[in-house]
C-alpha cells in the first residue's frame, strides 16, 4: 500500500474538478492505497495560497503523486509536481499508476495461485 497524493487542476473549473478527484480517489481506494485527496480538505472558497499552504504539507507525507489530466495546465498542479520530482518522488498519471496497480494486483494473484497447487 502506497500513501498517494493526488494533484490536478482545481482552479477555474466547475465545483473545482472535484468529481475527477473523488473518483480518482475511490478507484484507488479500492487498490487498497491511502488517498490523500486536496478536493476533501479544500473549502470552495478558501483563498489559493491557503489551500495550497495545506495541500504541500499533505504532499510532504506522500510516497508518490498521481497526476489527473490536465494538471500541467494547473499552477498549483504543476507545483505540487515540481515539488515532488525535487524531492526525488515518484510521479505518476492516473492512468499509469492504474495499470501498474492493476497488474500487481493480477502477479500477486498468479503466485497466490501457483502457491495454492
Amino acid at each position: 500500500m502506497k500513501r498517494v497524493y493526488l494533484s490536478g487542476p482545481m482552479t477555474g473549473l466547475p465545483d473545482l474538478n472535484r468529481p475527477a478527484f473523488f473518483e480518482a480517489a475511490t478507484k484507488l481506494r479500492k487498490y487498497g492505497h491511502e488517498v490523500m485527496n486536496p478536493a476533501e480538505l479544500c473549502g470552495v472558497d478558501e483563498a489559493w495560497t491557503s489551500a495550497m499552504r495545506k495541500d504541500i504539507r499533505l504532499l510532504m507525507d506522500a510516497d508518490c503523486v498521481v497526476t489527473l489530466p490536465g494538471w500541467e495546465h494547473s499552477r498549483g498542479a504543476r507545483l505540487e509536481v515540481y515539488v515532488a520530482s525535487q524531492l526525488e518522488m515518484p510521479v505518476y498519471s492516473i492512468s499509469t499508476f492504474v495499470r501498474l496497480c492493476a497488474h500487481t494486483i493480477e502477479d500477486v494473484g498468479v503466485r497466490q495461485l501457483a502457491l495454492d497447487v
